[in-house]
């Protein structure tokens, strides 16, 4: 069986490192090179003292010397669209794990991936829980005509609210046909949130948490509360690691990890 070679973007950062860990643990994987603009040297010592791997701060650099099939990128938004653009044209399938991307951006990368015949998995949440929550949320959502959603993320996250909150907002409205409906109030408040579409989403930013998403509903006389923790980013790695596995024999954009699940 041909081993499927990836670099890792953003290789020496909190989630990188947890990347490049699980992808060493795979036989059917092979780690060939690292990115990352804090870089310091030209190599990345394999988690279990293996051996060494090119690694720079450069991404052209590495994508030339090492031809990976699939680049895997944790950084932020507004580094993705060079990387899409740099990664399609040498044919090097993409699996991002960055939030906050926009439409647009998102249909320029299925362009782009199209037009140069490779995969791009996005999905806002790789963790498996994350996307059964928002399976579950969906299916509720048409039986419920009021809903809110409260995530807690680390002090350190970029964004608010986050992106799986925001991607769990517009899949409820979207499988209830309708926007949900919002309580009445008498004055408007800053506490409330921010709506999308008669969801409100809190978010929470704290030391000591990383990443949890409570999906509230309510009716007459009843609540209905679906809820997902992280406990350690390891939560992550199977679905990353489905995504690179699947990602090669794709053509075009695939948004969300529920569509590689099946769900």
């Amino acid at each position: 069986m041909k081993l499927v070679k990836v670099v890792v973007q953003g290789a020496l950062g909190r989630m990188g490192r947890e990347v490049v860990n699980a992808i060493c643990r795979e036989s059917e994987l092979q780690l060939v090179g690292g990115v990352d603009l804090q870089a310091k040297e030209d190599y990345l010592s394999l988690p279990d003292g293996s051996g060494t791997v090119p690694l720079s701060s450069k991404l052209e650099h590495i994508l030339t010397g090492c031809q990976p099939d699939v680049l895997v990128d944790f950084t932020i938004a507004q580094a993705i669209m060079p990387t899409v653009h740099l990664a399609t044209q040498k044919g090097v399938n993409l699996v991002i794990g960055t939030t906050g991307l926009t439409t647009d951006e998102l249909n320029e990368i299925d362009r782009l991936s199209q037009a140069h015949q490779v995969g791009a998995v996005v999905a806002p949440n790789f963790a498996l829980g994350a996307v059964l929550m928002i399976h579950l949320a969906k299916l509720a959502a048409r039986y419920f005509d009021y809903a809110e959603i409260i995530e807690l993320h680390h002090h350190l996250k970029a964004d608010s609210p986050s992106g799986t909150a925001l991607s769990t907002a517009r899949d409820m409205v979207e499988a209830k046909g309708k926007p949900f409906c919002l309580p009445e109030q008498k004055q408007p408040s800053n506490s409330r949130g921010e709506q999308v579409d008669g969801i409100t989403i809190h978010s929470v930013r704290l030391p000591g948490l990383l990443a949890h998403q409570e999906v509230m509903l309510g009716g007459l006389g009843q609540t209905l509360s679906i809820r997902h923790d992280t406990i350690s980013r390891e939560c992550f790695m199977p679905g990353v690691i489905l995504a690179v596995k699947k990602v090669v024999g794709y053509n075009g954009l695939i948004y969300g990890l529920d569509n590689l699940l099946g769900l």
